[in-house]
């Protein structure tokens, strides 16, 4: 199954979406290694809601405007690339315009790339659109304002936190995981403040729990218990 994503065209689908759906948003919003997009996905297909994996898209979108050597202030450059540009999830993974970047929008250099794109008006006007259009049968989304802008009437709001030094050991974990060679936690820790700042601290849709959200901070939890704990929270209000 895939879903054709043309940032210029909201008609299309962008998430997956099972058999069974209920009309509930739940946005999960925090920062960076958090564990948002793990703790999503799996929650969305433990309660049947399809989900919407919005970290990947603003990866993608900062993996070609880099590729393609377009700083994050020359506006009318991004504008014109997003007019065409075509990503596509399928099965987990993240393609553009038919190529499989998935490996590519995980790397040290995007994490350090991603915010600063993703806070430019250009390229959230182009993506806060299409995720609202995906939310007509109900979803699970995470990023850093779901539910602060995109989807401020969500029936469950979480805002998912741990502390920075947790956060950046599991940054650690994941680059290991993945094959990468001299992974210094002090540098990764530093990344994950700086990252924090410059969320928090951006003009456009800065990340901070939304109103009424439920805050879980997940530093001494595992990651099962993050997601049952989700999971029960999305099930109550979905028996309301």
């Amino acid at each position: 199954m895939s879903e054709d994503i043309n940032v210029s065209d909201n008609s299309v689908n962008a998430v997956d979406r099972p058999n069974e759906t209920h009309k509930i948003i739940v946005t999960i919003d925090g920062p960076a290694g958090a564990g948002k997009s793990t703790v999503a996905r799996a929650a969305a297909k433990r309660i049947g809601l399809p989900y919407l994996d919005t970290g990947a898209l603003y990866r993608g979108v900062a993996w070609r405007m880099n590729k393609d050597g377009i700083n994050a202030d020359e506006g009318s450059l991004m504008s014109e690339v997003l007019t065409t540009f075509k990503l596509e999830q399928r099965n987990g993974k993240l393609f553009a315009d038919g190529v499989d970047i998935t490996s590519h929008i995980r790397t040290p250099e995007i994490d350090r790339l991603v915010s600063v794109y993703a806070a430019r008006p250009e390229v959230r006007n182009a993506l806060v659109d299409l995720q609202r259009s995906q939310a007509v049968n109900g979803l699970v989304a995470d990023g850093r304002d779901m539910g602060t802008v995109v989807f401020p009437e969500a029936e469950l709001k979480i805002f998912l936190t741990a502390s920075a030094e947790e956060r950046a050991r599991r940054r650690c974990d994941e680059r290991i995981a993945r094959g990468e060679k001299n992974v210094n936690y002090d540098e990764v820790l530093r990344q994950v403040i700086e990252r924090d700042r410059y969320d928090m601290e951006r003009e456009i849709a800065p990340l901070r729990p939304a109103q009424g959200c439920i805050i879980l901070d997940t530093t001494d939890m595992s990651i099962e218990e993050v997601i049952d704990a989700v999971t029960s929270l999305a099930k109550e209000f979905m028996r309301q």
